[in-house]
């Protein structure tokens, strides 16, 4: 019962030990007891399952000795001692009795304690050898190792059973890839930022505000490489009406951030300096892309949706017939396999470093195209449909199932 008593004792649930800790039997507590040195514990049962187990296949190979006295007889008598004895051993020393232990561990724990305490005591000086020899063991292969990485929690969190939601899985996998993350990968970037110049009159920033639905928003002088700070709407709500107002006085001070900085330490220097928003700059000082505090949760927890989203919309995209989409340039790789239900890596073989839909053509492109430029790739074709000189807009997806031929 060696091999059942070492199932039992380490399958003990946590609400198998509550109820052992609030009994007063002997036999209970002696579970316990035993546990609190789990290293002992199991040298002495791998000790007297090891002796068991040896006993056995001396008392069999002295029967079949015994029995198969000549010498054309020893190769059966092997084969029987190998065969036979093996499999029983296996079956009704490990497989059966650990089946067992695994249905009643709490049952089967108790009514092994006793005899294992004795065992314990017995077999104590073989066992310290291999307790100190495996803490020795352990110690050397502690320094040695490794720190589990974020990108290994993130492997394990897909592989992971399928009964685990979808939702779920994503938000440990933000989690996992939380430290990881660079601002320059969840930013705005400096083609869509909504930004106001600074000359801009009273009247035309509340319009612009109703228009853009933004509670802080960026103002500029000259260019949007010159941010002059933050207009926080809240600030602006006690002199809506003046139109004489010189709302330019209460431009809040920008808070600047480097493009390789990491999401985590964004995060934390958001709640120290009680801000959300920063200007995002690249090496050169010049304005990248903006970041708030929306976006850096929206890594973990999947997108937020407040008042002025179109709920339930994907605004990104549109459907024109039945295998015919037409999406936004700046739309994410990530966001577009989700739509046609592809695994997220379909276009790493051509999509390079870039993130969006407009940066993959880019990468394939190796300039800017022209309106009407179509580029096929497995099961998808693209044609750009809107583009001004500096961007790709729109972009036309027809999508064929059927077809599976690689650009």
């Amino acid at each position: 019962m060696a091999s059942a008593s070492e199932t039992a004792l380490f399958s003990l649930q946590p609400n198998d030990i509550n109820e052992l800790k609030t009994s007063s039997r002997k036999s209970e507590k002696a579970v316990l007891e035993i546990r609190q040195n789990p290293k002992r514990l199991l040298a002495t049962i791998l000790i007297t399952n090891n002796l068991v187990n040896v006993t056995i296949t001396i008392f069999s190979t002295y029967i079949m000795a015994m029995m198969f006295n000549e010498s054309a007889n020893m190769v059966l008598a092997f084969i029987i001692n190998v065969v036979v004895v093996t499999s029983l051993v296996l079956i009704f020393g490990e497989m059966i009795p650990k089946i067992y232990a695994t249905k009643r561990p709490k049952a089967l724990a108790i009514s092994m304690a006793k005899v294992l305490k004795i065992l314990i005591v017995i077999f104590k000086p073989l066992s310290s050898i291999l307790v100190n020899s495996t803490s020795f063991i352990d110690k050397k292969l502690a320094k040695k190792s490794k720190g589990l990485s974020f990108s290994d929690l993130s492997t394990a969190v897909e592989i992971t059973t399928d009964d685990t939601p979808l939702e779920e899985k994503n938000m440990l996998k933000g989690i996992a890839t939380f430290s990881e993350k660079e601002v320059s990968e969840i930013m705005r970037p400096r083609v869509e930022l909504a930004a106001v110049p600074y000359e801009t009159d009273f009247n035309t920033l509340i319009k612009f505000i109703i228009d853009n639905g933004f509670s802080r928003i960026p103002v500029y002088k000259d260019t949007l490489d010159e941010i002059a700070g933050i207009i926080y709407v809240k600030d602006l709500v006690p002199n809506v009406g003046n139109s004489n107002f010189q709302w330019q006085k209460l431009i809040r001070s920008a808070y600047f951030i480097p493009e390789n900085m990491k999401i985590n330490d964004l995060f934390q220097s958001f709640r120290t300096k009680k801000i959300h928003i920063a200007i995002v700059v690249d090496e050169y000082g010049g304005t990248s892309g903006l970041v708030t505090m929306e976006d850096v949760l929206e890594e973990i927890v999947g997108d937020i949706s407040d008042e002025f989203d179109n709920i339930g919309e994907e605004d990104y995209y549109t459907v024109s017939d039945e295998n015919t989409y037409l999406f936004k340039g700046q739309t994410s790789i990530v966001d577009f396999c989700k739509v046609f239900g592809i695994s997220d890596n379909y276009f790493d073989e051509i999509k390079g470093e870039s993130d969006t839909l407009a940066g993959m053509i880019l990468e394939i492109e190796g300039r800017i195209p022209e309106t009407g430029c179509t580029t096929e790739y497995k099961n998808f074709k693209f044609e750009i449909t809107k583009v001004d000189t500096r961007r790709i807009i729109q972009i036309k997806v027809t999508y064929n199932e059927n077809n599976s031929q690689t650009e």
